[in-house]
């Protein structure tokens, strides 16, 4: 599992001071407690949450003349992981109560389900967002 990126990118931006191998035994533990509650790949429970929650466009601001227009974009597949990894791990940070793995666990299996964890209806707001926009019109060419 070491050699996962979507493992590595979990750890590092759980890292905090250094202690990385603290860092993997949160996301070890956590990947732990998904295998044993759903029975399946924990590795691909992840991917689903983190498919699930992965933006394909993002809104950017744009200023023609004197005023300013937001303009949907295509995000790139990267970036768009990277973003639902902060979400999925801001989420998780948010919640008070129990251990992390606990939390980070909590959030995989809740984007899972698709509408339980907060990372996933962060993106259907930023969908529904992006409709508004195209239904305005509001399109700028760069």
């Amino acid at each position: 599992m070491q050699k996962n990126r979507l493992v590595n990118m979990l750890v590092n931006r759980i890292l905090k001071h250094g202690k990385k191998s603290l860092a993997y035994q949160i996301i070890y533990r956590a990947l732990k407690m998904i295998q044993q509650k759903t029975e399946k790949n924990p590795l691909s429970v992840l991917r689903q949450a983190i498919r699930g929650v992965t933006p394909d466009r993002a809104v950017k601001v744009r200023r023609v003349g004197g005023s300013t227009h937001q303009v949907p974009i295509e995000r790139g597949s990267a970036q768009g992981k990277s973003l639902s990894v902060r979400w999925l791990l801001g989420a998780s940070r948010k919640r008070p109560g129990s251990k992390y793995d606990f939390q980070i666990k909590f959030r995989i299996n809740g984007c899972c389900q698709k509408g339980v964890a907060m990372p996933y209806a962060k993106r259907k707001r930023l969908i529904e967002w992006q409709r508004q926009i195209e239904l305005l019109h509001i399109f700028v060419n760069p």
